[in-house]
């Protein structure tokens, strides 16, 4: 089964005054809270960008207030950017500074915070699309991904986490990039950076299973999945689900047989699919910009390197010719 097929991204801004209110919108937006403060008329402001399995989030709050909230049962990851804050969540109990990166809390444990003055980001994921990230074989770890710290492993691999944050706004802010197959990547992408910064359980190694199965009539099931759905989000997961194997065995399957990745066989093909299209499309009414963002290439510089190492020619070449 395909992964859930995404609308157009939303994005939303509100202004609520009061603590009653915060709450309110707070914890129908995140969890079920309580906050207490001592000023009237607290306000906050919320700016969403919503794109189905994540969205990015801005809140700037006019108080100082102490939270308790509930269990996310998402994947939060916040940075501060002009307000301190203090988080307990189980042990952890930690101060920020502007400017960290964090994990707000583990998605089904609650946690408490205080909050001053100030701005912060945030980033939810949903826990489901990082597992199927992780992929990891399910005779190697029955239970479900867990991390097991909510600060970054290094700062070298928050400064990653960031630019990639920053790149997927960017990408977000033109609903011409943004298209499905767009989405799912940025999605994807952001999952592996959130692996690759907090510690975590997820287990990669293939299993002598995976080995095994990996055998040439997996890859031909795989192949044919790529080719009749290239232009839907489809993810490793899903081709794996096609093939009838786990996603380690597919992994295998393709470096095994063919020297390479799903996931890079699935953006050739796509590469493919962009060059006829612009073979057969009229350059008066339509752009390489377009036509690579509706195959899922957001990096026009990326697209276009690309494109010339696959045909020897620029794509904006091939579309005026």
């Amino acid at each position: 089964m395909t992964t859930t097929e995404r609308t157009a991204v939303q994005t939303i801004t509100l202004t609520v005054t009061g603590a009653d209110a915060i709450e309110q919108f707070l914890s129908s937006t995140y969890s079920a809270l309580h906050l207490r403060t001592d000023i009237d008329r607290p306000q906050l402001r919320h700016h969403r960008t919503d794109a189905g399995v994540f969205a990015l989030d801005t809140v700037d709050l006019s108080a100082d207030v102490d939270f308790h909230i509930g269990p996310l049962n998402a994947i939060v990851i916040t940075r501060t950017m002009t307000s301190p804050m203090q988080r307990m969540c189980g042990d952890a109990d930690h101060r920020y500074a502007p400017g960290d990166l964090f994990m707000i809390a583990y998605p089904d444990q609650p946690y408490t915070a205080r909050w001053l003055p100030g701005e912060i980001t945030d980033i939810v994921l949903d826990p489901g699309l990082l597992a199927q990230v992780a992929a990891t074989a399910p005779g190697r770890r029955p239970a479900p991904l867990r991390f097991t710290s909510l600060n970054p492993t290094t700062p070298a691999v928050a400064a990653h986490w960031w630019n990639t944050r920053r790149y997927l706004a960017d990408t977000l802010l033109d609903p011409e990039v943004a298209t499905p197959l767009v989405l799912g990547n940025a999605a994807r992408l952001l999952a592996a950076a959130t692996l690759t910064t907090f510690a975590n359980t997820a287990l990669t190694d293939p299993t002598i299973e995976d080995r095994r199965d990996a055998h040439p009539d997996c890859l031909r099931r795989a192949i044919t999945f790529i080719d009749d759905n290239a232009n839907r989000d489809i993810s490793a997961a899903d081709i794996a689900a096609a093939a009838h194997v786990t996603i380690r065995t597919i992994q295998v399957a393709f470096r095994r047989h063919l020297d390479t990745t799903p996931t890079a066989y699935l953006r050739q093909v796509r590469l493919h699919h962009a060059h006829r299209d612009l073979q057969a499309a009229d350059p008066t009414t339509t752009t390489v910009f377009a036509i690579a963002s509706r195959w899922g290439f957001a990096n026009h510089s990326r697209f276009t390197a690309a494109y010339h190492d696959a045909y020897g020619t620029t794509p904006s070449r091939t579309l005026r010719t």
